[in-house]
């Protein structure tokens, strides 16, 4: 019934501009079609993390802008040798803006951007090397993770103090990356100088699972930290980070989670699960690419150089609902250790 009224009056205004066009000698002005974007994801969505927080991105762009704006997401899968042929079949589509996230599709980008001068792309979480007055077609966003991750230590450090975490769970503070790579290790320089700020010699126990997305050997890695002592993980590891909370999960341990607040993703599907996640990191990747559409409406997007985005511009924080709300955090306090003593 909707759609029939919007009809008519569209008819009506129609009617009405081309008369006074008529009359009046006033030039016709053709409606202005609808930007087109395209979101892809060198992975698969359902890491309740990075990528969907992407997504998160697009659907906010979708919800401000409505019908003026075309919005398409395509997973890639972890097959890289798939990045640069679709990187490249985009690239020739006629989209108005091509948003690529991850620092994994920075050689891919490199090579199609400088083939496809006249197309715009957005790199989220990456830069490229634009010394030489290259890639003027392209912009990038970093984040400054170890803003966020400073806060998740003293978080971490603080609920081992103060006793939230038994002591009989476990004193030391785990880390679980994706893979030894600068980015990531931003995370763990804020995560060990938080929690020092709280616990000056406090022991951090480090862990890489060399992937993304493998989450078995993420479970495996953070089984292995809960049961050397550690009471509380923090990983920064994509998908492979599912399995520091299903660790977490089996042992009756502590977890952070990282870019999206995961136990607000979770809950719906695994209550207990999420009840083991205290907090999450905030690396509000959906703010950064609905912000970069934004200015790139105005104009004003600084193609050829890179941003990076912090506290300040609302791009990183701590979840602070959920688990982490003050008449809730009781729940982790005086949890029995049945479970965990039957893993260590």
């Amino acid at each position: 019934m909707n759609g029939t009224r919007v009809t008519r009056r569209a008819v009506s205004a129609g009617i009405i501009t081309l008369a006074l066009a008529t009359l009046g000698g006033i030039p016709l002005v053709q409606a202005q079609e609808a930007k087109k974007i395209v979101l892809l994801v060198n992975g698969n969505l359902g890491d309740r993390s990075f990528f969907d927080s992407g997504v998160a991105g697009f659907d906010e762009i979708k919800n401000q802008h409505g019908d003026a704006v075309e919005t398409k997401v395509i997973e890639m899968g972890f097959d890289q040798t798939k990045w640069l042929p679709t990187l490249e079949d985009v690239s020739e589509q006629g989209y108005d803006l091509i948003y690529v996230i991850t620092f994994q599709m920075v050689d891919p980008l490199a090579d199609v951007a400088s083939r496809y001068p006249d197309q715009k792309y957005v790199l989220v979480d990456g830069t490229m090397d634009y010394a030489g007055g290259q890639f003027g077609n392209v912009y990038s966003v970093l984040f400054k993770q170890n803003e966020g991750s400073y806060l998740a230590g003293m978080l971490a450090a603080g609920l081992v103090r103060d006793g939230t975490v038994p002591a009989d769970q476990g004193t030391t503070l785990g880390f679980l990356g994706g893979m030894d790579i600068p980015v990531i290790n931003d995370f763990l320089i804020g995560y060990i100088e938080g929690a020092q700020a709280v616990t000056p010699d406090v022991k951090i126990a480090v862990s890489y699972a060399n992937s993304f997305d493998d989450s078995a050997k993420g479970k495996e890695l953070a089984l292995a930290q809960y049961r050397s002592g550690v009471g509380i993980g923090f990983a920064a590891a994509g998908t492979a980070g599912l399995g520091q909370f299903a660790a977490a999960e089996e042992v009756n341990g502590l977890a952070i989670g990282v870019n999206s607040d995961e136990e607000a993703a979770i809950r719906p599907t695994d209550p207990e699960m999420a009840d083991k996640i205290v907090s999450s990191m905030l690396k509000r990747v959906d703010v950064s690419v609905a912000r970069a559409y934004d200015l790139f409406l105005k104009d004003t997007l600084p193609f050829g150089s890179a941003e990076v985005l912090g506290i300040s511009e609302g791009a990183i924080g701590l979840a602070d609902t959920g688990n982490l709300e003050e008449d809730r955090i009781s729940r982790f306090e005086g949890r029995d250790s049945r479970s965990r003593g039957g893993h260590r």
